[in-house]
C-alpha cells in the first residue's frame, strides 16, 4: 500500500518495528521519486505509538492521508485458556493504535479543515468466526475497528474527513508466510474455501488503498470494503 500510493504521488511516513524493512521499503519509495520518512517504534505499545504519532505531525506534517495498517493475531489459544494480559496486547496492537492514531493524525486533519482520508485495516475476521484458530480476540479486535469506522466517519463528514476500512481475507503477508510454516493445515483449508482457489497477494491491496485516498472516493465514507476472493460468499 505504501508503493502503491507512492507511484500515484505521495510522499509516505512509514511506521514499524523493524528498522531494516522500514529502509529497505524506505528506499523502494524514493526509488519512485518520492519522499520517505522511515519512523521505527512498535505501535502496539499506546505510549510509543502516542509518541510516534506526535512526531510525525511535528516533523512531517500535515498528513492528508492515514493507512492504519497496524495488526496481528498473535496467539492461538482457545478464549478459556488465554489469559488477560495477551487479550490486552491484542487489543491494544489491532484498536489502540488505531484509535491513537486517528485521534491523533485524523484529529488534526478535522482541525485543519481541509479535509483528509482515514483508511482503516480490517479483515473479514471481523465479520465471521476463523475456523481452526483458538480464541477470538482478533476476531473482536477487528470488528472493533468496522465499528470504529461507521461512528469516526460519521462525526468527521461534516469537515470532510472520510474514514473507509479495508477487510482483507487470505493475503500471503509475511504474518502468514509463517503462519503457513507453524499450523500449515490451517493455511490449506482456508485457501481451499476460497473461490478464487488462492491466497491474494500483498500487491493487490494497493490499488483498492490509492482509490480511498483519492478523490475518486470523496463521496464513500463509513464503508467496509471486503476482497478476499470471495471467501465470505460461501
Amino acid at each position: 500500500m505504501a508503493l502503491a500510493i507512492a507511484e500515484a504521488g505521495a510522499d509516505v511516513i512509514l511506521t514499524g518495528r523493524d528498522e531494516e524493512s522500514l529502509q529497505a521499503t524506505a528506499g523502494e519509495i524514493r526509488a519512485l521519486g518520492r519522499q520517505a520518512f522511515p519512523l521505527t517504534g512498535d505501535m502496539g505499545d499506546p505510549a510509543a505509538c502516542e509518541s510516534i504519532c506526535r512526531q510525525a505531525l511535528t516533523e512531517h506534517g500535515p498528513i492528508d492521508i492515514l493507512i492504519n495498517n497496524v495488526g496481528g493475531r498473535l496467539v492461538n489459544v482457545p478464549i478459556e485458556e488465554q489469559s488477560l494480559e495477551d487479550w490486552q496486547r491484542i487489543m491494544d496492537l489491532n484498536v489502540t493504535s488505531t484509535f491513537l492514531c486517528t485521534k491523533l493524525i485524523g484529529g488534526e486533519m478535522v482541525r485543519r479543515g481541509m479535509g483528509g482520508r482515514v483508511i482503516n485495516i480490517a479483515s473479514i475476521s471481523g465479520m465471521i468466526a476463523n475456523r481452526g484458530i483458538g480464541g477470538c480476540s482478533y476476531e473482536t479486535s477487528k470488528a472493533a475497528i468496522i465499528q470504529f469506522t461507521r461512528a469516526t466517519a460519521a462525526d468527521w463528514a461534516p469537515h470532510g474527513v472520510t474514514v473507509n476500512a479495508i477487510c482483507p481475507g487470505g493475503f500471503m503477508t509475511e504474518p502468514n508466510q509463517r503462519w503457513s510454516r507453524e499450523n500449515p493445515e490451517v493455511i490449506t483449508e482456508f485457501e481451499k474455501a476460497i473461490p478464487m482457489g488462492k491466497f491474494g497477494e500483498p500487491e493487490d491491496l494497493g490499488p483498492l488503498a490509492v482509490y480511498l485516498a483519492s478523490d475518486a472516493s470523496r463521496y464513500m465514507t463509513g464503508a467496509a470494503l471486503v476482497i478476499d476472493g470471495g471467501y465470505t460468499l460461501w
